[in-house]
């Protein structure tokens, strides 16, 4: 540590200076987020002269050689395009890595970075979640299954006896309304958040006859709200039979949900239930129409997020977006066409 900080006194280069003070801040504790923050500098560069410095000390943190470039050759430079072309996904601190390991350079601006990324036909991205639980012929089983089951009781559905809701539930968070949106390069996009953790739930079922879509606003998932829920929809299809086709959710598993279409459906034949619940493919939202629909429905507010100054608003906008539609898209129609506008 005394050498490292005598090297920073007597060094008249501040490249030297910038290497010496990353690893004395890294060895006095300072996380590489800390450090980059400070000095301005990448946790590749941070790393890479921690490794020098251990290697070969303080000799390790000096310029090798008087007016080391401070850019790359053309035959560097397309060395680099073509390592870049050999990959789907990089960050900026493993370019810079390679660049100051293989080169001996780093550029005083991130631009040359980004101008390099360009070069090779890279662009920033957002990354997708990927479930690597998720099944695919297991959903293409579970598909055919709710295909079977619906073809089988079409009559049913056709007369209205029995009516197919697809059921989701969203938390709906104040913070949903960030997105990406156009604005100069310069500047910032200042989104007015005050808690982007304020929460509304909301149960949304879809007719997968007539497309209407029904929902139903509540302080939180779980079993009793399921429960109102589930009475709700009966409320809105009075007389008819329910077959409800929803996710793996606890609560939808639960001994509350179990007890209440015991209580349902008892004394009934199978064929007679009042609610009868099949279940998706787990680990597969894509099954189920509703998840578009949130979707439309958050698209809308991020469109609109000028307008979004409270919470309330943001409530309205998606209320606006789902309550009282006929939706036609189609997925709907991926278990049999059953469709009849209303």
């Amino acid at each position: 540590m005394r050498s490292l900080s005598e090297f920073i006194e007597n060094s008249q280069d501040k490249r030297e200076i910038q290497r010496a003070l990353a690893v004395k801040m890294l060895l006095e504790g300072y996380t590489h987020v800390a450090i980059q923050s400070i000095l301005d500098v990448s946790s590749g560069f941070i790393s890479k002269w921690k490794k020098a410095f251990f290697t070969f000390g303080v000799e390790g943190l000096k310029l090798r050689y008087k007016g080391s470039q401070g850019f790359l050759n053309p035959q560097q430079r397309y060395c680099v395009i073509e390592w870049l072309k050999t990959k789907e996904k990089w960050n900026l601190s493993e370019l810079e890595y390679e660049i100051a390991s293989s080169y001996g350079v780093v550029f005083e601006s991130k631009q040359s970075y980004y101008d390099l990324f360009d070069a090779a036909g890279i662009s920033w991205k957002k990354t997708q979640a990927h479930n690597p639980k998720y099944d695919e012929e297991l959903v293409a089983s579970k598909k055919k299954e709710i295909c079977e089951l619906l073809e089988t009781r079409r009559s049913e559905i056709e007369s209205g006896k029995l009516v197919v809701f697809m059921v989701d539930e969203c938390h709906l968070l104040w913070g949903d309304i960030c997105g990406y949106v156009w604005g100069k390069t310069s500047e910032r996009i200042s989104v007015p958040v005050v808690n982007a953790r304020d929460k509304q739930t909301y149960f949304g079922a879809i007719d997968y006859k007539t497309h209407e879509f029904i929902t139903y606003a509540a302080k939180k998932g779980d079993s009793q709200n399921m429960i109102n829920f589930l009475e709700y929809l009966q409320s809105q299809r009075p007389g008819a039979n329910l077959l409800i086709i929803w996710d793996g959710a606890s609560y939808h598993r639960s001994n509350a949900i179990q007890d209440y279409l015991d209580s349902l459906n008892r004394q009934l034949e199978q064929e007679q239930w009042l609610i009868t619940c099949k279940r998706f493919a787990p680990n597969a939202p894509q099954q189920n129409p509703v998840e578009d629909i949130w979707l439309q429905a958050k698209k809308l507010i991020r469109e609109f997020y000028f307008f979004c100054h409270s919470f309330s608003v943001v409530k309205a906008l998606f209320e606006l977006a789902v309550n009282g539609q006929i939706f036609d898209f189609p997925k709907l129609n991926e278990y049999g066409n059953f469709s009849q506008m209303i």
